[in-house]
């Protein structure tokens, strides 16, 4: 009994030690970072979206508002790849627009996919809900209760107007309602979710070669 609590108390300490990471918006990443003066500087980056600032380190570290800033990229060791935050003016509370930093997921002529991303804590519970309850993917996870993990609400962009998504299915349907009845068919052929990160890009995707072949 002694030994098969022993080896539960350091299951649950790795558990808990791979559930104490750093998340990307905590860390330093190689990167650079262009400015409305035109001006480009590289270094290392690290970015705050709850306050749209980003810190680049070079010989000294300076910070910039949205508002000084057009984008910046990031090399992001940990989920892999580049990345890339663009400033764009956004009503998040009122009428009156002021500049955010959204991180670009899609670029199409027709409608282009950004995100912002947020640390929550954990609530997806495992129990009842199948195989979704188990869903992993790129900066998502496996439910762990209790726990910090990465979230994202959506934007769609369309023309200069940004419009945030609540992830519910007729939203998405209204967005594209002129392609709905293929996108249906192309979900349900892919066994594609509306709410998941990976299945957001494909559908915005197809949607946008939809529309280029028939323009």
């Amino acid at each position: 009994m002694k030994n098969i609590l022993n080896v539960f108390v350091i299951c649950m300490l790795a558990t808990v030690g791979s559930y104490a990471q750093e998340f990307p918006s905590q860390i330093w990443h190689n990167g650079k970072v262009f400015l409305e003066n035109g001006a480009l500087i590289e270094g290392k980056v690290k970015y705050d979206l709850d306050n749209n600032i980003v810190s680049i380190a070079n010989e000294s570290v300076e910070t910039y508002g949205a508002v000084a800033v057009t984008r910046f990229e990031i090399f992001d060791e940990y989920y892999g790849g580049i990345r890339v935050f663009y400033s764009l003016p956004y009503a998040a509370t009122s009428d009156y627009k002021v500049p955010m930093f959204f991180e670009l997921l899609v670029e199409g002529q027709e409608v282009t996919l950004l995100c912002r991303e947020f640390i929550t804590v954990d609530n997806r519970g495992m129990n009842g809900m199948g195989m979704g309850g188990m869903y992993m993917g790129p900066m998502w996870g496996p439910p762990m209760m209790g726990f910090n993990r990465l979230a994202f609400d959506y934007y769609f962009l369309a023309g200069n107007n940004i419009q945030k998504y609540s992830q519910k299915k007729r939203d998405l349907f209204e967005l594209m309602d002129d392609r709905s009845s293929e996108l249906r068919l192309y979900m349900r052929k892919n066994r594609l979710s509306h709410d998941k990160r990976g299945d957001l890009l494909r559908i915005t995707s197809y949607y946008n070669q939809l529309k280029k072949q028939n323009s």
